[in-house]
């Protein structure tokens, strides 16, 4: 991974080749930032222009063999730990690191939902666990193999047990010789306070949209306005951003279905409102989240439309007629309750609620809401 890959954080990026640059690297780095920022991928970049053999002025090579061991995630002295689905056949992460390679050097912007969903093991909870810590303490008791550093990538963190988190903290205290930790972590506040005590924080924040537009385009080629749509919508998150944008037809995302469900919270048809909970009961806690998500957004445009204080460029032509014709629904009255409802369903669609119940429920409410008078 290079630096010049990582999409936007441009003042962190410049900040950790400084680091590099200047020799002072400490012995603990926690890349802390939501999902979606570019902290893992940054980690990479950082032991790639650590481990390389010909550095240049602002990244690594990526052409010699440390830049292309570390790229494969096979350098022999950079060692991984990250979630994983315990079970009686999966006790470390050692047990699936070509599974992890595979997915990571496809999608590096990847979340723990990526990870687990191609495991296929999504209704497991994400852990790591004390053998997991015990084989940390040994990767570390070895010689390094080329003769530098032994770099220790923990990946969440957060999802360490109890266990596991105290003997993480006791190698934290006492080191060995020429060893490196990156924590990457989403949720610091889950993590014992003495364990962050002991680590120099990099802090990554959600990206700008201008650059996450450039990212997409660079990355796929695509039109602009679906770029900027798919930005609009990621919340700052490149992976999000990835997803909405495979999504994206004509320029529009979700309009058809956000239409229907609002046609049938309108009237509140039970008939129909079955029949569109069940389709999209099926189509997954990503595209169910995105859905919610586009709502937000909709909503949003519709106040300020009445308000006539909105662009809509952004939107394609279809979604500006709908907004102009649905905007005299969502009015100051049912505003902030409308938001507080699909903020809710986002909230446990993401803690696997049943989804039948939970879009039924979230249909009622919704009819109650769009007929109130404004």
């Amino acid at each position: 991974m290079l630096f010049k890959n990582l999409v936007g954080q441009t003042p962190v990026k410049q900040k950790l080749l400084n680091m590099l640059q200047d020799g002072r690297v400490p012995h603990a780095l926690m890349f802390t930032g939501p999902e979606g920022s570019g902290n893992l991928p940054a980690a990479f970049a950082f032991v790639q222009y650590l481990f390389c053999q010909n550095k240049q002025e602002h990244d690594s090579c990526g052409v010699c063999g440390s830049c292309l061991k570390v790229s494969k995630l096979i350098h022999p002295d950079l060692h991984l730990v990250f979630p994983i689905p315990l079970s009686k056949h999966v006790r470390t992460s050692n047990d699936l690191l070509p599974e992890f390679r595979e997915v990571f050097i496809e999608t590096p912007y990847i979340t723990v939902h990526d990870w687990f969903d191609s495991l296929s093991a999504e209704n497991k909870q994400p852990t790591i666990p004390t053998d997991e810590a015990n084989d940390i303490l040994k990767k570390l008791s070895y010689t390094s193999y080329e003769g530098g550093y032994k770099i220790m990538i923990i990946w969440q963190p957060e999802k360490m047990n109890t266990s596991a988190a105290n003997k993480l903290l006791k190698i934290l205290e006492e080191p060995p010789e020429q060893t490196l930790f990156l924590l990457v972590c989403n949720h610091p506040d889950q993590l014992l306070a003495t364990i962050i005590s002991r680590v120099q924080q990099i802090p990554f924040y959600k990206i700008d949209t201008e650059d996450i537009v450039k990212g997409l385009q660079e990355q796929f080629d695509c039109q602009p306005i679906a770029a900027k749509q798919a930005a609009l919508l990621s919340d700052g998150s490149y992976r999000e951003a990835q997803l909405l944008l495979q999504h994206l037809d004509g320029g529009t995302a979700y309009l058809q279905n956000f239409r229907t469900f609002m046609l049938i919270a309108l009237k509140f048809d039970a008939i129909k409102a079955v029949a569109w909970v069940d389709e999209n009961a099926r189509i997954g806690r990503e595209k169910q989240k995105q859905f919610l998500q586009y709502g937000l957004e909709i909503f949003r445009d519709c106040l300020m439309f009445n308000f006539g204080s909105v662009d809509l460029v952004r939107h394609s032509g279809e979604e500006k007629e709908f907004i102009t014709k649905f905007a005299r629904f969502v009015h100051q009255r049912n505003y902030e309750k409308l938001l507080e409802e699909f903020n809710s369903a986002f909230y446990h669609v993401e803690r696997n609620a049943n989804p039948k119940i939970l879009f039924m429920d979230l249909i009622m409410k919704t009819n109650e809401l769009i007929n109130r008078p404004a």
